[in-house]
């Protein structure tokens, strides 16, 4: 494609600004890493942003400022400069969902694209050699995209292992699989169990904007959030599950995302969330 730059490209082009989104997940993080470690040219180059929807996890915060010490420069933050609440008002309070991910477009790909602005720019992508789907690429011109992941073909373990020799796994992966907001609708049930159990004050708060959505919708379709908890508990009685926190549990379930099927094909739009 017209809009994908090679490595050796990318390190030639002078011209440009070089850009790396980070969303506090695990792939785009080990890209970060990847880049410092092995392209040092890449990294000098290289402004590396984070969009913040005010509406992350607490560790997903944490988690950016261990990777911000060890890249040694600045994570940039953007974002809409408008809360959840507001683009909520805005929607007619229509809760985001599957069908209509317009939380993704007004709080992630706009700010970016304004971010970039109309100057040519190169964006670095996680996409791992492993994995069937090209994630967010614009379609504006002055964009070009690089997939260091799959020409270097680095798969999830090699993901794995690279954090765990560096800056660690993130914390909220002992309970969810992917990073974005604390009420991103493509939580299991599972995790909204996971939520609740760990970030009790933000559970509340996704209850809130359900009921204020008023328009008979709800995170989960057919469900209230207290349903589906309700669901996951009973769920776990009829496994035998007993809910614990040490850290065998944590990583017995860190050992269960890195065999997790990761490309549903309803999951693409929202990537730029989830790396």
């Amino acid at each position: 494609m017209n809009n994908h730059f090679t490595l050796q490209q990318a390190l030639a082009d002078t011209e440009s600004r070089h850009v790396l989104g980070l969303s506090g997940g695990k792939d785009s993080a080990a890209l970060a890493i990847h880049i410092k470690d092995n392209y040092p040219a890449l990294h000098e180059k290289i402004e590396y942003f984070f969009s913040d929807t005010g509406a992350e996890l607490p560790e997903v915060y944490d988690f950016l400022q261990i990777l911000e010490s060890y890249l040694g420069k600045e994570i940039t933050r953007i974002g809409s400069d408008r809360p959840f609440e507001h683009w909520l008002k805005v929607k007619n309070n229509y809760l985001p969902s599957v069908q209509r991910r317009w939380c993704t477009v007004s709080m992630k790909l706009e700010p970016f694209e304004t971010y970039v602005g109309t100057s040519p720019v190169i964006s670095y992508i996680g996409i791992r050699s492993d994995e069937h789907r090209d994630g967010y690429v614009s379609s504006k011109k002055n964009i070009k995209a690089v997939f260091p992941f799959k020409e270097d073909e680095l798969v999830r373990e090699d993901i794995y292992q690279m954090l765990r020799d560096t800056v660690g796994v993130p914390k909220y992966y002992e309970w969810r699989s992917r990073s974005g907001c604390y009420f991103c609708f493509f939580q299991r049930q599972d995790e909204w169990l996971g939520l609740k159990r760990n970030h009790p004050e933000l559970f509340e708060k996704a209850k809130q904007i359900e009921k204020v959505s008023g328009n008979g919708y709800t995170w989960v379709q057919g469900k209230t959030l207290d349903e589906v908890v309700a669901h996951a508990e009973r769920k776990e009685k009829e496994k035998g599950i007993i809910h614990k926190t040490h850290s065998t549990d944590k990583e017995r379930w860190q050992k269960m995302l890195q065999n997790m099927e990761e490309d549903d094909a309803d999951d693409q739009a929202c990537i730029i969330c989830s790396l």
